[in-house]
C-alpha cells in the first residue's frame, strides 16, 4: 500500500498521460528508458534471446556468470507460420509464435478433431503433470468472420520452460477440441504473447479460484501468478526490460533472412536511435476495454498490440482512406495490428480493393477475378507509422499462383478482414508480411498502471535498398529452376542455449542440454467470464464481461514509478524557484 503523500505524487503523475490520449494518438513517442540500452548503467538480469535459425554458442568459460537468457531455434513452414519451442511439463512441443493473442494452450491426448488426428505433433499428456483448475474451462475463437476457427479446453496449471526461463504454475489449456492450423505442420498450439487484458485463460483461472469475483481488482492484481507467460516473467522481475523483439526469416520467393526474438532486451547491434517508437492504443470500457481497478479508478488499459497508422501508401502514392467504418464508431483514428499469428496483411475491403485494381490488370477488368500480375513488378506497399515509411518488401508482397509458372504471380498477400467493432478498433492486421520487412519491438511498459509506464511498440524498416532488383534475381532464378521459387520449411529445434553475462560485464552463450522431442498440442478452454475480442487468425475474436478480476501481485511500488515521481519533484522545486 502507498501513502497518501506517495498517491498524490502518483495521480498526479498519471494525469498527465491520460490528457494525452484523450486526443488522436501521437505520430511518434518519446523511446522507453531501457535497462539494455548500450549507454545505460542498470545492470543486466534475466533477459533471454531465441534466435529463429541455430548459431553457434561458446561454451560456459566461468562459474560467476550471470545467466541472461536463452536461446532456441524457430520452425517456419513455409512463411505460412512461425513455431518455437517451450517444454510443459515433462515433454517439449512446438507453438505458434503469436502477438495477437495472450493465452498459452497446447493440444491434449484427449483431442479427437480432424485437426488433432492429422497432426504430427505429440500430444499433451494430461494425466501427468497438469493440474486442472477446478471445473475452469475456455471457448477461444481466432480469426475473422472468414477465416475464425476455434480451441477448447479445461484450463489448469504447469511448469512452463520458454528458452531456458521456467515458471512453476502457469496457466494454460489443454485444447480436446480444435479446427486451428496451429496444431498441423508439427506444432502443437499457440504461445500468445499479449496483454493480460485479453487473456481468457487467466481470466477462467481466477474466476474458477476466487468465485468470480467482481471488478477487476482480482484480475490485475494476480496477474503475477495467472497472467500469460511473458508478462509473469516481467512482473517476477526476471527480465532486464519488459519487451520483446522479433524478426522473421523468409522461407518463400527468396530464401533470406534471419527470424529471431529477443526476450528482455534489444537484439545485438541495433542502433537505437533507428528505432521510431509510437503508443500502444488504450481501451476504455465505451470501447470495449477493461474497466479500471478501485486502486487505480482513472487508468485505461491496452488489449492487444495495436497501433495508429498514419497512412498507407502504394508505389509513393497515397491510398485514399477506407469508407468502412464500424457502426457508431469514431473511423477518424485508423490502427493496426501487429501479428505474428496471422500469415498475412488483412485490410478494409475498399483498400485492399484498391490495391488490386492498380497492380492487377486482370483484377481491374473483372474484380471477380484473382488479382494476378507480374512476378517482376515489384510494387511498393507501405505503412506510414509515426512520421515514417515501413514497407513491405516487393519478395513478401507476391506469392508464386501456380506451379512451374514464375512469370504469373498474385497478390494474395494482402486480403479483406472485418470492419472495425467495439472491443477490435483496428482496421488493418499486419502479419507476417510486414514482420519479414521490419524488426518489431514490443514495449509492455507497467502492466497494473499504463499511465506511468505507457506501452509502446517500436519499428524498424528491413528493406535493402536493392529489395526490387532482389525481386528481379528471384523471378530470373525461379525462370530458371522450371518456374519454381524457393520454398523451404524449418523444423523447430528442441536444443536451447543459455545467454550469460559474467561478472566483468562481458556476455558470453553456452549451450545446454536438447529437450524431449516430444511435441504437443494445445487449445484453449472455455471460460465464463473472457477478456477483450480480437479478430485475427490467432487471437480470440469474442468480446468478454469486464466482471474477470485479480488480486494485486505485491504491495511494491509499480515498475517505473521512481522515476517518475523524481521527475514530477524536479518540475516542483523548479517553480519555487521561479516564485
Amino acid at each position: 500500500m502507498y501513502t497518501s503523500s506517495w498517491c498524490a505524487y502518483v495521480l498526479a503523475l498519471a494525469a498527465l498521460p491520460r490528457l494525452v490520449l484523450a486526443a488522436p494518438l501521437p505520430a511518434s513517442v518519446a523511446p522507453p528508458t531501457l535497462s539494455s540500452s548500450r549507454t545505460s548503467t542498470k545492470p543486466k538480469k534475466g533477459a533471454v534471446k531465441l534466435p529463429f535459425l541455430r548459431r553457434r554458442v561458446a561454451g560456459r568459460q566461468n562459474t560467476d556468470e550471470d545467466v541472461l537468457g536463452g536461446t532456441v531455434g524457430l520452425g517456419d513452414s513455409a512463411d505460412l507460420f512461425y513455431t518455437v519451442a517451450v517444454t510443459v511439463g515433462d515433454s517439449t512441443t512446438s507453438v505458434n509464435l503469436d502477438t495477437g493473442s495472450s493465452d498459452l494452450w497446447v493440444m491434449s491426448d484427449a483431442c479427437k478433431t480432424t485437426q488433432c488426428q492429422r497432426s504430427s505433433a505429440k500430444p499433451y499428456d494430461v494425466t501427468k503433470t497438469f493440474k486442472p483448475t477446478k471445473s475452469a474451462s475456455v471457448q477461444l475463437q481466432y480469426g475473422d468472420s472468414v477465416s475464425g476457427t476455434h480451441a477448447y479446453g479445461p484450463v489448469g496449471r504447469d511448469t512452463v520452460t520458454l528458452a531456458a526461463l521456467t515458471l512453476t504454475d502457469q496457466t494454460l489449456a489443454a485444447v480436446n477440441d480444435t479446427d486451428n492450423s496451429a496444431v498441423q505442420n508439427g506444432g502443437a498450439g499457440i504461445l500468445g504473447l499479449g496483454f493480460p487484458a485479453q487473456s481468457f485463460v487467466q481470466a477462467a483461472a481466477i474466476n474458477a479460484e476466487f468465485n468470480s469475483p467482481s471488478g477487476t481488482d482480482t484480475f490485475i492484481t494476480q496477474t503475477a501468478s495467472y497472467g500469460p507467460v511473458v508478462s509473469r516473467l516481467i512482473m517476477a522481475d526476471m527480465i532486464d526490460d519488459p519487451l520483446f523483439a522479433v524478426t522473421l526469416q523468409r522461407n518463400t520467393i527468396d530464401v533470406s533472412g534471419k527470424g529471431e526474438i529477443t526476450i528482455g532486451q534489444l537484439p545485438d547491434g541495433i542502433d537505437e536511435s533507428n528505432i521510431t517508437w509510437v503508443p500502444v492504443r488504450l481501451y476504455d470500457p465505451a470501447e470495449g476495454g477493461m474497466a479500471p481497478p478501485s486502486f487505480a479508478p482513472n487508468e485505461k488499459y491496452p488489449l492487444r498490440w495495436e497501433v495508429p497508422i498514419d497512412a498507407v501508401f502504394l508505389d509513393g502514392q497515397k491510398l485514399p482512406q477506407s469508407t468502412q467504418s464500424g457502426a457508431g464508431l469514431d473511423s477518424s483514428i485508423v490502427s493496426g495490428l501487429i501479428d505474428t499469428g496471422n500469415s498475412l496483411i488483412r485490410g478494409p475491403q475498399d483498400v485492399v480493393n484498391n490495391i488490386y485494381t492498380k497492380v492487377s490488370p486482370a483484377f481491374a477488368a473483372n474484380s471477380n477475378t484473382d488479382p494476378t500480375l507480374p512476378c517482376d513488378a515489384g510494387h511498393n506497399l507501405a505503412f506510414q507509422i509515426g512520421g515514417k515509411m515501413f514497407p513491405v518488401d516487393p519478395r513478401d508482397f507476391v506469392s508464386q499462383n501456380k506451379q512451374g509458372d514464375a512469370k504469373t504471380c498474385i497478390a494474395n498477400n494482402i486480403v479483406s478482414t472485418d470492419a472495425p467493432s467495439t472491443g477490435a478498433l483496428f482496421s488493418w492486421n499486419l502479419g507476417d508480411p510486414f514482420l519479414k520487412s521490419n524488426m518489431v519491438i514490443f514495449y509492455y511498459g507497467n502492466l497494473t498502471h499504463p499511465s506511468v509506464d505507457p506501452p509502446r511498440i517500436g519499428f524498424v524498416s528491413l528493406v535493402p535498398q536493392n529489395a526490387d532488383a532482389l525481386l528481379d534475381d528471384a523471378v530470373e532464378d525461379a525462370q530458371g529452376a522450371g518456374g519454381t521459387f524457393e520454398s523451404k520449411a524449418d523444423v523447430a529445434p528442441t536444443a536451447s542455449s543459455l545467454i550469460l553475462e559474467s561478472s566483468s560485464g562481458a556476455s558470453s552463450s553456452t549451450a545446454s542440454r536438447a529437450s524431449s522431442p516430444s511435441q504437443t498440442q494445445t487449445s484453449s478452454p472455455t471460460t465464463t467470464a473472457k477478456p477483450q475480442s480480437t479478430k485475427t487468425d490467432s487471437a480470440p475474436s469474442e468480446s468478454s464481461s469486464s466482471s474477470s478480476n485479480a488480486a494485486p501481485p505485491s504491495l511494491r511500488l509499480p515498475q517505473g514509478v521512481w522515476p517518475s515521481l523524481l521527475l514530477v519533484s524536479l518540475s516542483m522545486l523548479s517553480s519555487l524557484c521561479i516564485l
